[in-house]
C-alpha cells in the first residue's frame, strides 16, 4: 500500500497503534466500540469476546478481528496478556468487513508483537510503511477459525446463551436452566433455532467445542478437556473434537 493512500485515509500519520494490558481473571471490559479496527489477541490467556451477533473464546492461537465501529465486550479467563492493535480504516478489502476469528500463525504472532513493541506505526518510516502492509496481507488472508456461536436476540435466549457461555462445561439439564430464563424450554428451543440457525442443543456443542480449544491451547491433557467441555467419557469428547475440526484433540494440539 503507497504512502499517498495511507496518508489519505489516517491523516495523523499513524495507521497502526499498539496496546500492551495485563488484566486479571474475570475481568470485564464492557460493551464498546471504537472509530478504528481492532485485532483482539492475547499472547497468553484466554477471553471470551462477544459481539451482539456471535461470541467466542480466544485462546493464544487465535484472534478477533474487529472492524470499526463493532460494538464488542471481552471478558478474561484466567490471566490475560493482552497484545492487541488498533488499524486505521483499511480501504475496500472486502475480507476485512466482517468481525471474524482468525487463526494466529507464528509469523502473525511475532509480527503483533514487534508493533506491540514499537507502540506506533509512523507512515513517514518505510520500515513501518512495510509493516503494515505486511500485516493488512496476513490479516485479510487468515484462515478463519471455526466454530463461531451466533447469538440469540430474544433477551431470554440470550440469557440462556450467556449461562452456557460462563459454564460451557455445565452439566445441568436443559429443563433447569429454562426455569432461570423466563420462557420454557418449548419456547426456546424455538427460539435458537429461528435466531441462531442452530438447535439447542449443537449450540451448546459449539460452546463446549471453544471450551476444549481453549483448555488444550492452555496445555490440558485430552482427559481434562473432555472434563472441563462438559463431556464425562474421553471417548465421547474425541469422537465430537472430530466431527467439529476433522482431527483428533491430539492431532489438533501437536498441529
Amino acid at each position: 500500500m503507497s504512502l499517498t493512500r495511507q496518508n489519505a485515509r489516517d491523516p495523523d500519520g499513524f495507521p497502526v497503534r499498539g496496546l500492551a494490558v495485563t488484566y486479571p481473571d474475570g475481568h470485564v471490559l464492557d460493551r464498546h466500540t471504537h472509530p478504528w479496527a481492532q485485532l483482539v489477541y492475547a499472547s497468553s490467556g484466554a477471553m471470551r469476546v462477544a459481539t451482539p451477533a456471535a461470541a467466542w473464546l480466544v485462546p493464544p492461537t487465535r484472534a478477533i478481528w474487529a472492524p470499526g465501529g463493532t460494538p464488542h465486550e471481552i471478558q478474561m479467563r484466567g490471566r490475560v496478556a493482552m497484545r492487541t492493535l488498533y488499524l486505521a480504516p483499511v480501504g475496500d478489502d472486502p475480507r476485512l468487513d466482517a468481525c471474524r476469528a482468525i487463526e494466529v500463525t507464528p509469523l502473525l504472532r511475532e509480527l503483533i508483537l514487534h508493533i506491540v513493541r514499537i507502540g506506533m506505526l509512523d507512515i513517514e518510516n518505510p520500515a513501518h510503511a512495510r509493516l503494515e502492509g505486511l500485516l493488512l496481507d496476513l490479516l485479510a488472508a487468515a484462515e478463519t477459525a471455526p466454530l463461531e456461536l451466533p447469538l440469540p436476540v430474544d433477551p431470554r435466549a440470550r440469557a440462556l446463551a450467556d449461562r452456557l457461555l460462563a459454564e460451557p462445561g455445565s452439566e445441568a439439564a436443559f429443563s433447569d436452566l429454562a426455569r432461570g430464563a423466563g420462557a420454557s424450554l418449548r419456547t426456546l428451543q424455538r427460539l435458537f433455532l429461528a435466531q441462531t440457525g442452530l438447535s439447542l442443543d449443537a449450540w451448546r456443542g459449539r460452546a463446549r467445542m471453544q471450551q476444549a480449544v481453549v483448555s488444550l491451547s492452555a496445555g490440558a491433557s485430552v482427559t481434562t478437556a473432555a472434563l472441563e467441555a462438559g463431556y464425562s467419557s474421553p471417548s465421547a469428547f474425541i469422537a465430537a473434537f472430530k466431527r467439529a475440526f476433522g482431527v483428533t484433540p491430539a492431532r489438533w494440539r501437536a498441529g
